[in-house]
């Protein structure tokens, strides 16, 4: 873990500073995250790309005009045996001909427009729930990137605050440790009491050194959620306490919950409609399609390339009407349009397991935020109860009316409270990072 964390550290130190240094609040962060994450850049790609599918296909049912040109020369002018009609009863009984000059060219545009196609009509429907899918999408992501970025937010803060509280024992330790040397050259102590302390002060300055790390991490995994290179000075401007004692934040667990208003919901809804599109879209390819189209052609011919001159070019236009119509398909449009309705009642079972999936997530979220909150009080009052008895019995310690072992281990339970603090201080930000995702708040 250790190795892991000095890798991570070491990348961040060499990275370059491609975007200035950045000063937010928690909501400016999470403003930032929901903007230029790198999911959220993709997804906002990806319904940019679904708008202009919508008008491609759009495009399919409006005038269509192609256009040709094409030149041949014919080195060898293909022949064919005929009949010999010019001379029935002499000569061979069929004779070479050539049909064809060597050089022809030609020149026409077609224009065609679709007039009725049932798969058409419901496909733009289709095409319009794809791109409110995409945007659904869109909007999932960027809830995603504020909660990542409150997470990462909120894990700075309680690293820092580990590595704050760890750091004041340090020299209430130090003189102690200064103190048990001074009694030890009296000879009023053993070596085995000034190790205990020594083992005590390497201990706390680790656990302080490894909050410090976690907090270097913590800022990396924060601007990778805001989508900021690595290697980006970020300042964080919110207190701890203060986001700790945010009314918003105390009443989540009380909050209402509209699943109706869900946005995962809704992408369950617009699921349902695109499978009920599709079962009508396999219906109606049991209806004929009508199309309609118009082409003209300029075609020339002649025995030299001389286009227009001696020979001129002759037209040829024609307009028509295409009816397709389906007949015979021994059962299998039947069995895709059963297929397709099965997929609906699919779909509608995924809706209504969403909705009560959503309902029980907000429920257990709603329990563990509270139990959080319930564990981190606690916890707040032994690491000042342990603080308190640490700070008695180095006094203690320093009158003479306290063993080093006594010490130690009150400063060893010091310890063990500010790291039990730290960690439930975390899973009380995270809890409620989640409750508010669950209640789709972001």
């Amino acid at each position: 873990m250790r190795t892991a964390i000095t890798i991570l550290l070491s990348a961040a130190a060499i990275a370059a500073q491609a975007q200035g240094p950045i000063s937010l609040s928690l909501k400016e962060a999470m403003d930032m995250a929901a903007k230029q994450a790198y999911a959220v850049q993709a997804s906002a790609l990806e319904a940019e790309k679904m708008q202009h599918r919508v008008k491609e296909i759009t495009a399919i049912g409006l005038p269509q005009i192609n256009g040709e040109v094409q030149l041949q020369n014919f080195i060898d002018v293909p022949t064919q045996l005929i009949p010999n009609f010019f001379t029935p009863g002499q000569g061979p009984e069929f004779v070479a001909a050539q049909f064809g000059l060597p050089w022809n060219a030609s020149a026409g545009a077609t224009l065609s427009q679709l007039l009725f196609d049932g798969s058409y009509l419901i496909g733009l429907k289709a095409t319009k729930a794809l791109a409110q899918q995409s945007r659904e999408e869109l909007e999932k992501a960027r809830a995603d990137a504020r909660n990542q970025s409150a997470k990462a937010y909120y894990g700075v803060l309680a690293a820092e605050e580990g590595a704050r509280i760890t750091a004041e024992g340090i020299p209430l330790i130090e003189q102690s440790l200064r103190e048990a040397r001074a009694m030890l050259d009296a000879g009023f102590l053993e070596e085995t009491d000034v190790d205990r302390l020594t083992i005590q002060l390497d201990q706390t300055t680790s656990l302080k050194n490894s909050f410090q790390q976690q907090a270097s991490v913590a800022r990396m995994l924060l601007a990778l959620t805001l989508g900021a290179p690595q290697g980006t000075p970020i300042t964080l401007t919110d207190d701890l306490k203060t986001l700790l004692n945010d009314p918003d934040e105390t009443a989540l667990s009380e909050q209402a919950f509209q699943p109706a208003q869900h946005i995962e919901l809704q992408g369950a809804e617009t699921l349902v409609r695109l499978q009920t599109l599709n079962m009508r879209n396999e219906r109606s390819k049991q209806l004929p399609s009508l199309g309609g189209f118009l082409s003209h052609q300029q075609v020339w011919n002649g025995p030299d390339f001389d286009p227009g001159g001696t020979y001129p070019f002759y037209p040829t236009t024609v307009w028509g009407l295409k009816l397709n119509v389906p007949v015979i398909s021994s059962g299998s449009r039947h069995h895709k349009v059963k297929q397709a309705s099965i997929a609906v009642k699919q779909v509608e079972v995924n809706r209504t397991a969403t909705e009560q999936r959503l309902l029980a997530e907000v429920e257990r979220a709603r329990s563990q935020a509270r139990t959080a909150f319930e564990n981190y009080r606690t916890e707040e009052r032994n690491l000042l109860l342990a603080q308190r008895i640490a700070e008695r019995t180095s006094i203690k310690f320093g009158q003479g009316a306290a063993s080093s072992f006594e010490l130690t281990q009150e400063r060893g339970n010091s310890l063990a409270a500010q790291q039990q603090y730290v960690q439930r201080l975390i899973e009380l930000l995270t809890t409620r990072a989640d409750l508010r995702r669950a209640l789709d708040l972001y």
